[in-house]
């Protein structure tokens, strides 16, 4: 019995791989990989692959800029105005007329239905992408000469030549806003923010509900520019 049990071990241990020739099978494989090459594309296979890299980049190229916030002192989505929106705003307006300037104007959608409804309509927008699709859209409408777009910083821009201002803005601007619009504005100035309201002032009508909710703001005496000094 002790015979067999040798014998089998024996069996065993002559299948079993040594230590040196699991080492020399290692060897072979590195060897072998470094050996390899990557399969070569064919004439086809490249130029396929440079076309779907180029509409890659082009999309991304153009998309982006609608997408991604421009740089700026608060960062501003572009969010398209929704059609409720839009007729929110154009109804708390009602029979105001003049200018007006739609800060953060994205596509201009309001600027230029401000623009048919009898407005001399500004809308001012730090993504130079928006703006140009603005001008483009406005030229093809037949309202590039009521509606005027421009690419500025709206801290930078003076809001005290417009008689209405529209504000599409983010919750955190509201308050250094409303610092802006009393030093600039003058008096019975008309404000509508839309998705969010200023935070001291108090609005006249409120029209719409959620985010399609504006608010209607008369500057008064007591807060524009143009109130008397005391002696």
């Amino acid at each position: 019995m002790s015979g067999t049990s040798s014998a089998f071990s024996d069996l065993t241990k002559a299948k079993q791989p040594s230590v040196e020739q699991e080492c020399d099978f290692c060897n072979e494989i590195s060897e072998a990989g470094k050996l390899s090459k990557p399969p070569k594309l064919s004439r086809r296979g490249k130029i396929m692959l440079g076309v779907s890299a180029a509409v890659c980049a082009g999309f991304t190229a153009v998309l982006a800029p609608f997408v991604f916030p421009g740089l700026r002192r608060f960062a501003l989505p572009y969010i398209p105005a929704s059609s409720h929106q839009v007729k929110n705003v154009m109804k708390v307006l009602g029979k105001s007329s003049g200018t007006l300037i739609d800060i953060g104007s994205g596509d201009g959608r309001i600027t230029m239905i401000a623009a048919q409804r009898g407005f001399r309509a500004y809308g001012v927008e730090l993504n130079i992408w928006l703006v140009l699709y603005s001008k483009w859209t406005a030229w093809r409408r037949g309202l590039h000469k009521q509606a005027t777009f421009f690419r500025r910083d709206l801290w930078k821009t003076d809001l005290s030549i417009y008689q209405n201002v529209v504000i599409f803005g983010v919750e955190s601007m509201m308050e250094p806003l409303e610092k802006k619009l009393q030093k600039e504005l003058c008096t019975n100035t008309r404000v509508v923010a839309c998705r969010f309201p200023l935070p001291s002032w108090e609005p006249v009508a409120i029209e719409g509900d959620g985010i399609d909710t504006v608010w209607l703001y008369i500057v008064p005496q007591s807060v524009a520019r143009d109130q008397p000094k005391l002696s």
